[in-house]
């Protein structure tokens, strides 16, 4: 049985996360219909992150096994045009035998992008959140190099997070600008549930002064989430890239970070 990776874009607006639930429209339950149709059988897919609703991704990677041979840019198509309009194969191909987009996956990169400026916009405003303060660029650079590292991330996670340790890497929390557009970049090991968005929050919160640099630092020391930030709007995130052995990165060209101004 031939094992496939796909690495897709999805728009999460219309869906309830990645996770099949029932009675709710969610990116792997519309991916399942589409590839037993596509493949004429049954087949389970596994994602390399479960994405929560609303959230964007423009380099998911999703792996399955199938009883069909095919080939690689028939199933990018059928992927494609059978997910429309809101998911994408941007790429299809045949792993090794016993990949598994999820249990392999060595890191994850987040983006969290922040329109900053006074008028919203109507191209933007489904992916991007809307701030129209100010923001101390500096104080947010001072927190964000705080996370940077191995920590208890147990202040930036959902309450309803299942996780049976708060302990994580982050490799890059780096901020990101083209204007009018603020992107905060994250990559790590892995992530609770809502941790980008809590560090977002509480980025923000520190770039329009309403918490102190002091606070992420009580934060990663006590664990306490009243000391991190709000859980920022879920529509401003987005899976950017998926990181395996072998040096291959699940990624997109709508992930090009190429004529961006770091921070």
């Amino acid at each position: 049985m031939p094992t496939y990776r796909l690495v897709l874009e999805y728009d999460g607006a219309p869906f309830a996360g990645w996770q099949i639930q029932p009675g709710q429209l969610t990116v792997q339950g519309e991916l399942t219909r589409a590839l037993a149709v596509a493949m004429r059988h049954e087949v389970k897919v596994h994602g390399a992150g479960r994405t929560d609703a609303g959230v964007h991704a423009l380099g998911q990677c999703a792996s399955f096994d199938s009883q069909v041979e095919m080939a690689p840019y028939r199933l990018r198509a059928a992927v494609s045009g059978l997910c429309r309009p809101f998911i994408t194969a941007v790429e299809a191909a045949i792993a090794p035998s016993g990949f598994h987009a999820r249990f392999d996956a060595l890191g994850k990169h987040y983006r969290y992008q922040l329109l900053c400026r006074a008028a919203p916009s109507p191209l933007l405003c489904a992916t991007t959140c809307h701030v129209t303060a100010s923001l101390d660029r500096q104080a947010m650079l001072e927190a964000a190099a705080l996370l940077v590292g191995t920590h208890d991330f147990g202040a930036f996670r959902a309450a309803d997070c299942e996780r049976g340790t708060t302990t994580r890497t982050l490799s890059r929390v780096e901020l990101v600008e083209r204007d009018p557009v603020l992107s905060i970049e994250v990559e790590g090991d892995g992530f609770l549930k809502n941790m980008v968005r809590i560090i977002a929050g509480t980025l923000v919160d520190v770039g329009r002064g309403r918490r102190t640099v002091d606070d992420v630092r009580g934060a990663l020391d006590t664990g306490d989430r009243d000391l991190a930030g709000i859980t920022a709007p879920a529509h401003g995130l987005a899976l950017v890239s998926v990181r395996y052995g072998a040096g291959w990165i699940c990624e997109s060209r709508a992930s090009s970070s190429r004529g961006n101004r770091k921070l």
